[in-house]
């Protein structure tokens, strides 16, 4: 069964005047079905510590283990392969290939393993009308709006059928109407997907539909109350 557990997880920066503490002894563990969101003041870690559950950062000490796999024990090859198989990303910006069409864009992170499988080409499509996108798979991200792109870019984080979806702000330059539907999405597609997802936010809408709640405040993690 999908399971990530964070263990006493540390990050420090070296900085002129001496090591910049960012994260201290942060440990959790999340298990498959279940979705939490992280909040905290700006500056606080929050990008910080999803990079490092993203293995997009190694942590100064602690370690991350994804699905009893621990990340930094991978060379290059097998540690992007697992960032790109077992990992879903959404970000504030949604990060389209201008060039490319909606459906081209959803397909991206099927291209790491050669060409593209017509049964991924099918569950693009499907994501695609799962998200309110299906008339809009030929068209460029430029024709579409702020909410549809963020729709895209979700389809696109559950192409490859991942175990953990880690979401950046995924609201965050969205208008109020459109954030809380992309937040409904969000969290309707976890749940028929029975991923793991963490999600950095400062909405507290959007952190009010998650099951569990963290604040990160000094570098530490604490559970917020209900």
């Amino acid at each position: 069964m999908a399971r990530l557990v964070v263990e006493n997880l540390c990050k420090e920066f070296s900085t002129r005047t001496g090591p910049l503490v960012v994260l201290r002894d942060v440990s959790f563990t999340l298990d498959a079905g279940q979705n939490m969101a992280i909040v905290g003041p700006s500056g606080s870690g929050k990008s910080t510590l999803l990079n490092l559950i993203g293995t997009l950062d190694r942590p100064t000490s602690g370690r991350v283990l994804l699905d009893n796999v621990d990340p930094a024990a991978l060379d290059e090859s097998a540690l992007a392969a697992l960032r790109n198989r077992r990992i879903g990303f959404v970000f504030q910006d949604h990060c389209l290939l201008p060039q490319c069409s909606v459906l081209e864009n959803v397909l991206v992170p099927a291209l790491a393993d050669g060409p593209v499988a017509a049964d991924r080409v099918d569950r693009a499509r499907l994501l695609l009308e799962r998200v309110g996108l299906a008339e809009r798979a030929e068209h460029r991200p430029a024709e579409l709006s702020g909410g549809e792109r963020q729709r895209a870019a979700l389809a696109r984080a559950l192409v490859n059928g991942p175990s953990l979806l880690l979401a950046d702000e995924p609201t965050g330059n969205l208008d109020r109407t459109t954030a809380e539907r992309v937040a409904d999405l969000l969290v309707e597609l976890q749940r028929q997907e029975a991923m793991m997802l963490v999600v950095v936010t400062h909405s507290r809408s959007l952190a009010g539909r998650m099951s569990r709640r963290m604040e990160l405040d000094d570098g530490r993690l604490r559970e917020c109350d209900p």
